[in-house]
């Protein structure tokens, strides 16, 4: 008798904390066979995630317990086995890219070292041969100049870029099965496309089963077999990708399936004066070398940008992920020095010291890609939203800041009972509002978006692209935001900047550039999209 090669019997997954059981998954039962690909998608806070991480048993007992039903690979059971044979299957026969690359990876080696451990500890190879190996890897998923990033830091590398090494590191031990957790949620299409297609090769050659988990639901038509749908820790649909697709059954499922971005942007106010001006941006990075570190050369990675931006207005920073958009977020509020001029309501912020730069930070926040990494883990949700209160308005008594967060814990949508839990008690779509509440409660005039939603599954998605509309109509809000999402842009945006390697490569009205793009890199980017 020949079995699946990943089978989920009727699982269920429970938490345990202060005495109180908790069920997250119930009744989960799905499978995989070599090579096959199974789509796993729902909201987020549905259950996905957690059944991944149970498969390789990666998540603490206690709290975490496995009431239920049982999870083998090759029919061999994953949850009764010894740790020392998952030893043997974990990383090595069963690989995993997870969700959160500056989590995943160790911020205090280089791409080099950390890519050889596992050739070394999986394949045993030693170090020569493992950086030719290295090397073919990162340029097969993307990394341009490969050779010469070895000796980089996580740090030293975008969101995206940072995601296709993990995505390599996952690939180097060429596993019988391949847990991908958001794997594409960092890149931008042409690079989405690029790893598609690398993911359908491999699993061709290695005959390679893949559970790829995703809230992209154009990835999961072009490379599924089979597709579950998730919704509160059930799978409330399973059907082969092209008939769910087709005649969706479910009504969560026929939601999903209508939860693309759409609708125009705001209505631009009368006022045209801009409130943020910036004019031949530059940003660069010094180049050492030698036992001195002498700077030996710059690595411009942001070239010429000018824009100006009126208030109630926001605009679009688009392009492939290490092209400069972050970098531009980063630069505009100050945080890595630069050279031309940025004006924020007709003053220089250019020159400025820390001290002086204070009196402007209320004025324009930020809300980061991924809230995982920029939520104080160790602080509530009331002490993470009222800190900016706690700095920029220190007179404010402890009752007064309080009924400031909770007013604007209802404005974002979310529960001010929840105030006093942490972040990790809360999905990845609350967690985004917590973020947002954050920016909101200084009553900022420009906020930078970094990637927002992109963590987020469609019906999410709307929800906070719904309330960003409705706070930038309420408080006239300007808004830069950075996204490989195009149909986000579409909807939100009313000026929108292609950048490719730190250039411009095309610029103008949202509507024009997408309905009538002038260059070839812009019509590439809207076909793949």
């Amino acid at each position: 008798m020949t079995h699946p090669l990943l089978a989920i019997d009727r699982l269920s997954i429970a938490f345990t904390q202060q005495g109180e059981t908790r069920t997250v998954v119930s009744d989960l039962s799905l499978q995989v066979e070599a090579g096959e690909t199974l789509a796993l998608v729902g909201e987020s806070g549905s259950g996905k995630t957690v059944s991944a991480l149970s498969i390789l048993r990666l998540l603490p007992s206690p709290p975490v317990s496995w009431p239920e039903g049982d999870i083998r690979f090759h029919g061999q059971s994953l949850l009764h086995a010894d740790e020392h044979t998952l030893r043997g299957i974990r990383g090595n026969r069963i690989a995993m890219i997870f969700q959160e690359p500056m989590v995943s990876l160790n911020p205090l080696h280089t791409l080099e070292k950390q890519l050889y451990e596992v050739l070394s500890l999986h394949r045993g190879m030693r170090r020569e041969a493992a950086r030719g190996e290295i090397i073919t890897c990162l340029d097969r998923v993307g990394i341009r100049n490969a050779a010469r990033r070895l000796a980089d830091y996580p740090h030293q590398l975008s969101g995206g870029e940072r995601q296709r090494v993990m995505i390599a590191m996952a690939l180097l031990t060429r596993p019988e099965l391949l847990i991908a957790d958001e794997p594409t949620t960092a890149l931008d299409v042409s690079v989405q496309a690029q790893i598609l297609k690398l993911l359908r090769e491999l699993r061709q050659e290695l005959n390679m089963g893949l559970l790829f988990i995703t809230h992209n639901l154009s990835i999961v038509r072009k490379l599924a077999d089979n597709v579950a749908v998730m919704q509160n820790g059930r799978c409330v649909e399973q059907n082969r990708a092209t008939t769910l697709f087709a005649a969706p059954a479910h009504p969560y499922t026929q939601r999903l399936l209508n939860s693309e971005p759409s609708g125009d942007p705001v209505p631009l106010p009368a006022e045209n004066t801009p409130l943020l001006e910036v004019d031949d941006l530059c940003v660069e990075f010094p180049v050492r070398k030698g036992l001195l570190r002498r700077v030996v050369d710059h690595n411009r990675v942001v070239k010429n940008l000018s824009f100006s931006l009126c208030p109630g207005e926001a605009l679009g920073l688009v392009g492939e992920s290490g092209s400069g958009k972050s970098t531009t977020g980063m630069a505009l509020l100050r945080l890595i020095a630069s050279k031309g001029r940025i004006l924020f309501d007709g003053k220089p912020l250019n020159g400025l010291s820390r001290k002086q730069l204070l009196p402007v930070r209320h004025r324009i926040q930020v809300v980061f890609q991924d809230p995982n990494s920029s939520l104080n883990p160790r602080l509530n949700v009331l002490q993470i939203i009222e800190e900016g209160l706690r700095v920029h308005q220190p007179t404010l008594s402890v009752q007064e800041r309080e009924k400031q967060v909770i007013a604007v814990m209802q404005e974002v949508g979310l529960d001010a009972e929840m105030r006093h839990r942490y972040p990790a008690a809360f999905s990845g779509g609350q967690r985004q509002r917590i973020a947002i509440a954050r920016a909101l409660i200084l009553k900022p005039e420009l906020i930078i978006l970094d990637e927002p939603t992109s963590s987020l599954d469609r019906t999410v998605q709307a929800q906070i692209l719904t309330l960003l509309k409705s706070l930038q109509e309420k408080h006239r809000l300007a808004y830069i935001f950075i996204s490989h999402d195009l149909h986000v842009v579409r909807s939100l945006c009313h000026q929108v900047i292609v950048l490719r390697q730190g250039e411009v490569i095309e610029q103008g009205e949202c509507r024009r550039v997408f309905s009538e793009p002038q260059q070839d890199y812009t019509r590439q980017l809207l076909t793949l999209s």
